[in-house]
């Protein structure tokens, strides 16, 4: 039996901050994140694990580390995403350099969620550093392209790779262990009009004009989808972005009216909910606002065009896992272990769960997966909305580096 105590010696405030600080110092939006996985990897072969670069597409590499067992135990995963969610206006100081105020670890990028990767990684390193041997592998995965729909995961579980569970450190709260999220996808809407000059516009559709028909339909507009309790605000639809013009290129020429109108459309929805039957619900609602305007023409595109920066190609499934799956026991054992107390949450922990991510990847390859990571802050502009909760790091550290050891075996 290894000591617990020994173990959780090992996870510190000051370990935490260093490494998350780290992390934060190297912008990694999405598409960009290759520096920061070189970084990761040299981290992780420095310590004495076995590292693969991982090259998701030309030029865009993420890491799987792996501490390697003795043999003969269950494999465990803990994963998270290296790119990061684009710089908000408001800022005042340099946002690669993290600063602490009171419990909060501030940085950009450090919300979602590199303080969760900081967190996962000195896990690791109190199972290694106790010198506690494990039976199964440890895997540590630093994924890319989880804010695109999960395009790292995507491609390592179609290589084939697995473990047996896995924890993503997703900010869900150190004391709620999330195995319910809902499913994302995203689609375009082209509305088509017919250009001519103002001059003699009597002979033209204004194709901004009819996307703003859409936009009144899909405000309020219903899905054919059973109610799931545990995710009552959804299904929810949302019109992220809208672009007109004239012209494919959407060339901006105000003498003329625009003959090109598109909105970029995110729907989060539940399970028993299907891609096509959401496109059949949307669908519904331009062919009723067809029927009562002839000149109204309209197509639904998906994946949305590539051109659309931050657009997902892929679709991310809700999932939900058992509360008796052996991962959620094992992380509510240790986390009574360290903390004397059951978790507050095991199922959907609102409203974090009205997202998804890349365990909805992990589910439909068969590997069981949870959230469970240290709250953060999301929704402010500048450095308010970009910070983890250190004392939550240190609890999830501690939680995680005996889930480890219970999972994989000593």
């Amino acid at each position: 039996m290894a000591d617990s105590q020994n173990i959780l010696q090992w996870v510190t405030r000051d370990a935490l901050i260093e490494t998350v600080s780290e992390l934060v110092a190297i912008p990694s939006f999405k598409g960009e994140e290759t520096p920061l996985a070189h970084h990761v990897a040299a981290w992780c072969e420095a310590r004495g694990y076995e590292v693969e670069l991982d090259e998701v597409e030309p030029g865009r590499l993420q890491v799987i580390a792996t501490l390697k067992g003795t043999g003969g135990g269950r494999s465990l995963m803990f994963n998270g995403h290296l790119d990061i969610n684009s710089l908000t206006r408001g800022w005042e100081r340099d946002p690669w350099t993290c600063w602490v105020e009171g419990d909060r670890l501030y940085g950009h990028g450090a919300q979602n969620m590199k303080g969760g990767l900081g967190t996962f990684m000195i896990a690791a390193e109190a199972v290694r550093l106790s010198g506690t041997r494990l039976a199964g592998d440890l895997v540590l995965a630093f994924v890319v392209g989880e804010t695109q729909g999960g395009e790292g995961m995507y491609h390592l579980m179609n290589r084939g790779f697995r473990t047996d569970m896995a924890v993503i450190t997703e900010p869900f709260g150190a004391d709620n262990i999330a195995t319910i999220h809902s499913g994302i996808m995203h689609f375009a809407i082209h509305v088509i009009g017919r250009s001519g000059h103002l001059s003699q516009r009597e002979n033209t559709v204004h194709a901004v004009n009819k996307m703003a028909l859409v936009l009144q339909r899909l405000e309020h507009m219903t899905f054919t989808a059973e109610p799931y309790p545990q995710l009552p605000a959804l299904p929810r639809l949302n019109v992220g972005s809208i672009v007109g013009g004239r012209g494919e290129q959407y060339l901006s020429e105000p003498p003329y009216v625009p003959d090109l109108c598109t909105i970029v459309v995110d729907v989060h929805f539940v399970p028993g909910q299907t891609v096509e039957s959401i496109l059949a619900d949307v669908q519904r609602e331009l062919d009723a606002i067809k029927a009562k305007d002839p000149d109204f023409v309209s197509e639904i595109e998906m994946p949305p065009p590539a051109f659309i920066k931050g657009r997902r190609r892929l679709v991310m499934e809700p999932v939900d896992v058992s509360p008796d799956a052996a991962i959620v026991r094992s992380l509510a054992s240790s986390y009574e272990a360290v903390t004397g107390k059951p978790p507050a949450q095991i199922g959907s922990v609102l409203p974090a769960s009205y997202s998804a991510c890349d365990t909805a990847w992990l589910c439909k390859a068969g590997v069981s997966a949870v959230n469970y990571g240290p709250t953060a802050a999301f929704a402010a502009a500048g450095p308010e909305g970009a910070y983890v909760i250190i004392s939550e790091m240190e609890t999830v550290a501690k939680v995680l580096a005996l889930t480890a050891v219970d999972i994989c075996g000593t």
